[in-house]
């Protein structure tokens, strides 16, 4: 009887311990749950999948330098500035924007072409905001910028994205969302240059709060990062996808209908149901028909890590296999429009050189390279710029804010847009399709889009003393690339 009134008192014990073990364990849950994320979620101003808008309208935008001369063929985009102020002047209520770059105000007004202005017109109407009882929301990479401090004191909410302590990377991510119903995806950032000096595309959804809402909850995502330097592991449904490329949105686009959805990158930044922007572009190559025109500043299928401190590159095959299969096996014409500027990186040689041999003794076989590039850039590398990235084919577009170098994708921030339209080619009109289609066209067929082997005189040599130092610049990559068994 003895032993077993000694045992009883130590069994409660141990089950008050293991009750107050558990009850600890919950507690550290709350207090991660609370601390990681708003678990309520933004408030989205009743806006629902249910009541939300899909009769939508949608602009293609550009910034073209006043020096760069490129043929319309009648058809005249809507200027990226004026694109911006259409937006501030449609806000009632709310505007979020994120940007990784803040510089509205050139440092050397005096110095800079009267085009520089526009910055500075953008930055005035933006200051505007508080008057008008408008709320600006601002999500931006970490900078010391006068701008931003300027606006937080004009009642605007900043609040910065620590790229590189959550991936080691960049924030590249640049949109508008208007009243939960207007959108901006492109190119451009708050940058003076991107509304003079260089050349940017982008589009502006009106009236679209289906859409609006989905981009809303990447920006909430992007909002909870605020002064983090990890990426929590537990998120709100607040900021979870609304559609992807296994559920995009049918909208109603004019007289036409069509599909879209926003992806988005890293794979980090992925929330559940979120397409990455990789896939949604591997999706867009690989459903069109006919052909693909790619429109961008960089191109380079590679990756570069620091593993323990080495440096490590690796082949980056997502995009560029998608584009051997297209124009090979489905004998799609592919068109691939590049800049060439001081930062094209060498190696960008050898992969088009691989792109271009694809076609070689094949019939019915279309690859074509060209590479965009504005005389002024040997002393301005920023000036005419072809700052664009996209690709359109005969049914589908995506736009976004990455440049196609396989590190962009693996650990910058970035957000994309695809449309794809549902009407059959005589049956839609003309789309944002054919809109952007024209504007590559225009591009590819201009003066300064040039093929670099149609660059050299007749003993084989390049004629451009730029291309000439990049020739030996290649050819010096070509063996560091042997040597070091890339």
């Amino acid at each position: 009887m003895a032993g077993r009134n000694t045992q009883e008192p130590l069994k409660n014990q141990q089950k008050c311990i293991a009750i107050f073990a558990l009850f600890c364990c919950f507690a550290v849950l709350v207090v991660l749950i609370f601390s990681s994320v708003n678990i309520w979620g933004d408030n989205e101003d009743g806006i629902t999948e249910e009541n939300c808008s899909k009769d939508c309208s949608i602009r293609l935008v550009e910034n073209l330098p006043d020096d760069l001369y490129l043929p319309m063929n009648g058809r005249h985009h809507l200027p990226l500035s004026v694109g911006f102020h259409t937006l501030l002047n449609r806000a009632k209520h709310s505007i979020e924007v994120v940007s990784p770059v803040w510089a509205l105000n050139p440092w050397d007004q005096e110095a800079m072409p009267s085009t520089a202005k526009q910055g500075q017109l953008l930055f005035q109407k933006l200051l505007s905001l508080k008057s008008r009882g408008v709320k600006l929301k601002i999500a931006s990479s970490l900078t010391n910028s006068n701008e931003l401090k300027t606006l937080a004191s004009h009642n605007a909410e900043v609040h910065f994205v620590n790229m590189t302590a959550l991936t080691r990377g960049g924030l590249h991510s640049s949109f508008w969302i208007v009243d939960r119903k207007h959108i901006y995806i492109g190119s451009a950032a708050m940058d003076w240059r991107s509304l003079a000096k260089r050349k940017e595309l982008g589009v502006l959804v009106y009236n679209c709060s289906c859409l609006a809402l989905d981009l809303h909850r990447v920006f909430s995502f992007y909002w909870q990062l605020h002064e983090k330097d990890y990426i929590p592991s537990i998120w709100s449904k607040r900021v979870t996808a609304l559609y992807g490329r296994h559920g995009a949105l049918d909208l109603q686009l004019g007289t036409s209908q069509a599909s879209a959805y926003v992806s988005t990158s890293p794979e980090l930044f992925c929330t559940k149901d979120r397409t990455r922007d990789v896939d949604a572009i591997y999706q867009v190559i690989q459903s069109a028909k006919t052909f693909v025109f790619i429109s961008v500043t960089d191109y380079l299928p590679l990756v570069n890590r620091s593993v323990r401190g080495t440096k490590v590159t690796r082949y980056w095959s997502l995009i560029d296999e998608v584009i051997r299969e297209a124009v090979v096996l489905r004998r799609i014409k592919v068109h691939l429009l590049i800049s060439f500027w001081k930062k094209t990186h060498p190696l960008t040689f050898n992969f088009v050189t691989s792109l271009k041999s694809l076609c070689m003794e094949l019939v019915n076989c279309s690859m074509e390279v060209r590479f965009f590039s504005h005389k002024e850039q040997r002393e301005d590398d920023q000036y005419g710029l072809n700052h664009n990235k996209y690709v359109v084919t005969d049914n589908s577009v995506y736009i976004g804010n990455h440049d196609w170098v396989g590190s962009d994708f693996t650990i910058n921030a970035g957000v994309g847009l695809v449309v794809k339209m549902k009407n059959s080619l005589q049956d839609r009109g003309v789309t944002i399709l054919d809109h952007v289609k024209a504007a590559f066209e225009r591009d590819w067929m201009s003066g300064y889009a040039k093929n670099l082997q149609g660059n050299k005189d007749q003993r084989g040599k390049l004629r451009d003393p730029q291309q000439v130092e990049i020739h030996m610049e290649t050819r010096k990559e070509i063996q560091w690339n042997k040597s070091s068994s890339l």
